[in-house]
């Protein structure tokens, strides 16, 4: 898959919202439907970081 951020063997999709001028992305490969965005790359992998540590303090503490 192209267009990806990783992190802790999680995968997130990258889009851009030409309408909204915003980076966006949700977590692939589970089966919770978590997103994630920012209007810079680095804000979006932050967001991304972000959701990753939320959903494993929530499925697995």
């Amino acid at each position: 898959m192209k267009n990806t951020l990783k992190y802790k063997g999680f995968v997130g999709s990258v889009n851009f919202s030409t309408e909204d001028q915003v980076f966006y992305g949700k977590i692939e490969e589970i089966n919770d439907l978590i997103t994630f965005e920012g209007t810079t790359i680095d804000e979006l992998e932050e967001a991304f970081k972000y959701m990753v540590e939320e959903h494993i303090e929530d499925k697995f503490s």
